[in-house]
Protein backbone atom coordinates (compact mmCIF):
# COMPACT_ATOMS: atom_id res chain seq x y z
CA UNK A 1 0.00 0.00 0.00
CA UNK A 2 1.35 3.43 -0.94
CA UNK A 3 2.07 6.04 1.72
CA UNK A 4 -0.56 8.43 0.34
CA UNK A 5 -3.20 5.74 0.74
CA UNK A 6 -2.84 5.95 4.53
CA UNK A 7 -4.69 8.80 6.24
CA UNK A 8 -3.42 10.12 9.57
CA UNK A 9 -6.07 11.85 11.67
CA UNK A 10 -7.29 12.55 15.17
CA UNK A 11 -9.75 9.92 16.35
CA UNK A 12 -10.69 10.77 19.95
CA UNK A 13 -13.62 8.34 19.90
CA UNK A 14 -11.52 5.30 18.95
CA UNK A 15 -13.18 2.23 20.45
CA UNK A 16 -11.50 -0.03 22.97
CA UNK A 17 -12.04 -2.97 20.62
CA UNK A 18 -10.24 -1.21 17.76
CA UNK A 19 -7.43 -0.11 20.06
CA UNK A 20 -6.92 -3.64 21.42
CA UNK A 21 -7.01 -5.06 17.90
CA UNK A 22 -4.23 -2.77 16.63
CA UNK A 23 -2.19 -3.39 19.78
CA UNK A 24 -2.38 -7.12 19.03
CA UNK A 25 -1.55 -6.70 15.35
CA UNK A 26 1.51 -4.64 16.29
CA UNK A 27 2.78 -6.85 19.16
CA UNK A 28 2.42 -3.95 21.64
CA UNK A 29 -0.34 -5.99 23.32
CA UNK A 30 2.43 -8.00 24.98
CA UNK A 31 3.12 -4.93 27.17
CA UNK A 32 -0.37 -3.45 27.52
CA UNK A 33 -3.34 -4.52 29.71
CA UNK A 34 -5.49 -5.79 26.84
CA UNK A 35 -7.30 -8.18 29.18
CA UNK A 36 -8.47 -5.35 31.43
CA UNK A 37 -11.26 -3.47 29.61
CA UNK A 38 -11.62 -0.81 32.31
CA UNK A 39 -7.95 0.14 32.04
CA UNK A 40 -8.04 0.25 28.24
CA UNK A 41 -11.19 2.42 28.31
CA UNK A 42 -9.54 4.80 30.76
CA UNK A 43 -6.38 4.97 28.67
CA UNK A 44 -8.43 6.09 25.68
CA UNK A 45 -10.77 8.40 27.60
CA UNK A 46 -7.92 10.35 29.18
CA UNK A 47 -5.62 10.59 26.17
CA UNK A 48 -5.03 14.17 25.05
CA UNK A 49 -3.99 13.26 21.51
CA UNK A 50 -5.26 10.07 19.90
CA UNK A 51 -3.99 9.83 16.33
CA UNK A 52 -4.78 6.98 13.98
CA UNK A 53 -3.60 5.73 10.63
CA UNK A 54 -6.24 4.17 8.40
CA UNK A 55 -6.24 2.86 4.86
CA UNK A 56 -8.59 4.51 2.39
CA UNK A 57 -10.83 1.46 2.96
CA UNK A 58 -10.99 2.32 6.68
CA UNK A 59 -8.72 -0.38 8.09
CA UNK A 60 -6.96 0.80 11.24
CA UNK A 61 -3.23 0.18 10.72
CA UNK A 62 -1.68 2.41 13.37
CA UNK A 63 -2.30 4.45 16.49
CA UNK A 64 -0.39 6.95 18.61
CA UNK A 65 -1.75 7.80 22.06
CA UNK A 66 -0.28 10.81 23.86
CA UNK A 67 -0.71 12.72 27.09
CA UNK A 68 0.29 16.38 26.96
CA UNK A 69 -0.09 19.80 28.55
CA UNK A 70 0.16 21.34 25.03
CA UNK A 71 2.88 23.74 26.23
CA UNK A 72 5.90 21.99 27.70
CA UNK A 73 5.83 18.21 27.33
CA UNK A 74 4.12 15.45 25.40
CA UNK A 75 4.40 11.83 26.48
CA UNK A 76 3.76 9.50 23.57
CA UNK A 77 2.64 6.49 25.56
CA UNK A 78 1.60 4.11 22.78
CA UNK A 79 2.82 3.83 19.21
CA UNK A 80 1.49 0.78 17.43
CA UNK A 81 1.64 -0.07 13.73
CA UNK A 82 0.22 -3.28 12.29
CA UNK A 83 3.15 -5.62 11.53
CA UNK A 84 1.89 -5.99 7.94
CA UNK A 85 2.18 -2.20 7.43
CA UNK A 86 5.50 -1.52 9.15
CA UNK A 87 8.48 -0.03 7.28
CA UNK A 88 6.25 2.33 5.30
CA UNK A 89 6.79 5.46 7.40
CA UNK A 90 3.47 5.17 9.25
CA UNK A 91 5.05 5.25 12.71
CA UNK A 92 7.10 8.31 11.80
CA UNK A 93 4.02 10.04 10.42
CA UNK A 94 2.02 9.25 13.56
CA UNK A 95 4.81 10.67 15.74
CA UNK A 96 5.14 13.83 13.62
CA UNK A 97 1.37 14.38 13.52
CA UNK A 98 0.95 13.81 17.26
CA UNK A 99 3.77 16.24 18.01
CA UNK A 100 2.28 18.82 15.65
CA UNK A 101 -1.13 18.56 17.35
CA UNK A 102 0.39 18.72 20.85
CA UNK A 103 2.61 21.62 19.82
CA UNK A 104 6.13 21.63 18.46
CA UNK A 105 7.08 23.74 21.50
CA UNK A 106 6.64 20.63 23.64
CA UNK A 107 9.35 18.08 24.27
CA UNK A 108 8.14 14.74 22.94
CA UNK A 109 8.97 11.90 25.35
CA UNK A 110 8.70 8.21 24.53
CA UNK A 111 9.76 5.03 26.32
CA UNK A 112 10.65 2.44 23.69
CA UNK A 113 9.51 -1.13 23.56
CA UNK A 114 12.64 -3.31 23.74
CA UNK A 115 12.29 -4.48 20.12
CA UNK A 116 11.96 -0.91 18.83
CA UNK A 117 15.00 0.70 20.49
CA UNK A 118 16.92 0.88 17.20
CA UNK A 119 13.96 2.43 15.34
CA UNK A 120 13.78 5.78 17.12
CA UNK A 121 17.31 7.07 16.37
CA UNK A 122 16.64 6.14 12.74
CA UNK A 123 13.82 8.71 12.61
CA UNK A 124 15.79 11.43 14.35
CA UNK A 125 14.84 10.97 18.00
CA UNK A 126 17.57 11.44 20.60
CA UNK A 127 18.18 9.10 23.53
CA UNK A 128 17.92 10.45 27.05
CA UNK A 129 20.44 9.16 29.58
CA UNK A 130 18.06 8.96 32.53
CA UNK A 131 14.59 7.72 33.15
CA UNK A 132 13.10 6.34 36.31
CA UNK A 133 9.73 4.73 36.84
CA UNK A 134 7.51 3.50 39.61
CA UNK A 135 5.78 0.37 38.28
CA UNK A 136 2.00 0.13 38.12
CA UNK A 137 0.34 -1.19 41.26
CA UNK A 138 -2.22 -3.85 40.45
Amino acid sequence: MQRDEIEIQLEPQLSSADFIDILRRSTLAERRPVDCPETIAGMLQHADVLATARTTAGLLVGVARSITDFHYCTYLSDLAVDKAFQRQGIGRRLIEYSHEVAGKGTTLILLSAPAAVSYYPHIGMQPHPSCWTIPRQQ
